[in-house]
């Protein structure tokens, strides 16, 4: 644990914390002295990151949801405080970017499943636990956008137009909620999780971005652990590019 980022006697709610980038924030936040409510459609996968945190001598929670539900939120919510009786932090982090083959033939069923999970849930979340970190001891929200909500692509369309909402009401909800919360998005580029199995050599190069290469997973964690503490006390409704220079 280093003192710089310790988050110790803090309560972080991570969605879709059991895989990429999500489980990266959990064990970093876990290793900072924080401890962890883990949500995702999978219990197992939860469990077994918990099983990690757990040995890092700190607490965890799982619970399963789709958050892309709004019905199963509320629920979500409850169970956490429930558990830890507050939530300091919050990361909206699941997510998912399908791919249409244009938007003429972009069903109503995959941009509404799109827009759910990828906007809609994090207003919702923010909703619930922003106002309750307002009228409590206060908090961090971090939200995790996306490189193509900055520069959107025809074939994830629907995608990039609900990351840049998202990107919108991060500074919407930081006036809400501010001064005793902060808000703030963390735009990734390309990372190499687990998803980037199915992509093409090429697509993994990157050579379009300024460093010429892909992120690994763990080079997300020094950001979110920035916007996660104090350390950033004086930031907020913005959007910090991990992106490694996307063109």
């Amino acid at each position: 644990m280093t003192d710089l980022f310790d988050l110790t006697g803090k309560v972080a709610l991570v969605t879709g914390g059991s895989r990429g980038l999500g489980y990266q924030m959990v064990k970093a936040f876990a290793a900072n002295g924080a401890d962890v409510f883990i949500t995702s459609r999978k219990i197992e996968a939860c469990e077994k990151v918990a099983a990690e945190v757990r040995a890092l001598g700190r607490k965890a929670v799982t619970h399963a949801c789709n958050v892309a539900n709004w019905q199963e939120l509320d629920g979500l919510v409850e169970a956490a405080y429930a558990a830890f009786g507050k939530v300091d932090i919050l990361v909206n982090n699941a997510g998912s970017s399908p791919l249409a083959p244009s938007s003429l033939e972009t069903s109503e069923q995959l941009f509404d499943r799109i827009v759910s999970l990828n906007f809609k849930a994090p207003f919702r979340l923010m909703s619930l636990v922003g106002s309750r970190m307002a009228a409590g001891g206060g908090g961090s929200i971090i939200n995790i956008s996306s490189a193509g909500a900055l520069r959107p692509r025809p074939q994830i369309a629907p995608y990039a137009g609900a990351k840049a909402a998202l990107n919108a009401i991060t500074e919407a909800f930081a006036f809400e909620y501010g001064p005793k919360v902060r808000v703030n998005t963390i735009s990734p580029g390309r990372f190499l999780t687990d998803v980037s199995k199915a992509w093409s050599e090429e697509h993994k190069l990157n050579s379009t971005a300024a460093l010429q290469r892909s992120g690994r997973p763990e080079e997300i964690v020094t950001a979110a652990l920035y916007l996660a503490s104090p350390r950033s006390s004086f930031t907020t409704g913005s959007v910090v590019r991990v992106d490694g220079g996307i063109a």
